[in-house]
């Protein structure tokens, strides 16, 4: 494969996005790190408060994670390709290890964290994503003419998604299962997937999960908030309010930057959940829009790239990473409008979170390691055929 030089238009947005984020953090994270650092300190663990612990904390990540993103772009693609099924058992593996006692940490609803002393704490479901994108690529290259059959295809594609998602929902992580399950169907419906399936697929899954989901008091609460805000204001529709009232606020152009009132103990995980509403507080509407912009091109030169990558792998790996960013910035982005029912998930880049920010820079790391390779013309339309319009049956000996 030939190499060319890197997309610098998205390394570029990408790059802009995580300063973004520090900057925001500088200023939302002042009154949260205050009252932590206040605890410790009254606990002897700190000299004296701070109002920059959270920024100091995210900025050690990015520190990290930025190099990490400039290894994966040089990194050989193909170690990923034989590496596929060891790093998916891996990540179940983690995901398991959050069940064992004294392994996994509750925060808020869910058991999502790995926290072991000594060790920084860790994330599994962010780094499964990766993981997952990986696997899936392989194994739909290898069942290139059978994806389009529901026995061969789709059936045992679902039941290796289900591997994951039930260990997500187990937790629960619902906003995790929502990308994961967007990225698989986005990756299967490139390699030659139908439509059919997916659809039928999810509204089987929905109907099987709803029973399941709504048992949960907390689910049952975030759909009451979603439906009507004005529901359970000071408990239950507490962050939506507030991220509105931030979000209206802000006008078109925005109180200033460091002068968000929501910030000051209002909006809940106001530098990781709900950075978006105190953003636009500070910046107005005008000026978040560039944030909006700023994902809409990132979904237009990841999609490119995998239109012109140059193996059936490479693609599908782009397809799933760019719709991993896109629609993880969807969703947080409309919860934080009220246009989607809290989830839980950070905006990709942006928000403060360790975990989320490696796992976010080393996918976009892959994304520019294939845009090396990208060739002049190539369409995913294409490849999504196969040979014939039948797909092939498994031969038997007689």
């Amino acid at each position: 494969m030939k190499k060319r030089q890197i997309d610098t238009v998205l390394l570029a947005v990408i790059l802009s996005l995580v300063a973004f984020g520090v900057m925001m953090i500088s200023s939302v994270s002042v009154y949260e790190s205050y009252q932590l650092t206040s605890s410790m300190a009254n606990h002897g663990l700190l000299p004296e408060p701070t109002n920059s612990f959270y920024l100091w904390r995210h900025i050690w990540r990015v520190v990290i994670a930025v190099p990490i993103c400039f290894l994966m772009i040089y990194f050989p693609i193909n170690i990923w390709k034989k590496s596929a099924l060891v790093l998916f058992v891996v990540s179940l593996l983690l995901l398991i290890a959050l069940f064992l006692p004294g392994v996994g940490a509750n925060y808020g609803t869910s058991t999502s964290w790995i926290n072991l002393p000594f060790m920084p704490s860790l994330q599994p479901a962010e780094f499964v994503k990766l993981a997952l994108i990986f696997y899936l690529a392989v194994w739909m290259e290898k069942r290139q003419e059978l994806v389009q059959s529901l026995q061969y295809g789709f059936v045992p594609f679902t039941i290796l998604l289900s591997s994951v998602v039930i260990l997500l929902a187990m937790q629960p992580d619902f906003g995790s299962v929502l990308v994961i399950s967007v990225i698989a169907a986005s990756m299967f419906f490139a390699a030659g997937g139908s439509i059919v399936h997916i659809f039928g697929g999810g509204f089987l899954a929905a109907l099987i999960a709803y029973p399941i989901i709504m048992s949960k008091e907390y689910i049952r609460n975030r759909f009451m908030a979603f439906l009507d805000p004005s529901f359970d204001p000071l408990n239950v529709s507490f962050q939506i309010k507030q991220a509105l009232i931030a979000v209206g606020s802000g006008g078109l152009f925005g109180a200033g930057f460091g002068k968000s009132i929501q910030k000051f103990g209002y909006l809940p995980e106001v530098q990781g959940d709900t950075i978006f509403a105190a953003a636009a507080e500070e910046l107005g509407f005008i000026r978040i829009t560039f944030l909006i912009v700023a994902f809409l091109i990132i979904a237009y030169r990841g999609f490119g790239i995998a239109n012109r990558a140059p193996s059936r792998f490479t693609m599908l790996v782009a397809i799933g990473i760019t719709s991993w960013f896109t629609f993880q910035a969807i969703i947080n982005i409309g919860v934080n409008l009220a246009l989607l029912p809290l989830t839980g998930l950070t905006l990709p880049f942006v928000s403060y979170g360790g975990s989320s920010l490696i796992a976010n820079m080393m996918g976009a790391g892959v994304l520019l390691n294939i845009s090396r390779y990208a060739q002049e013309k190539t369409h995913i339309t294409h490849r999504r055929r196969v040979r014939g319009t039948h797909y092939a049956q498994p031969r038997y000996r007689r």
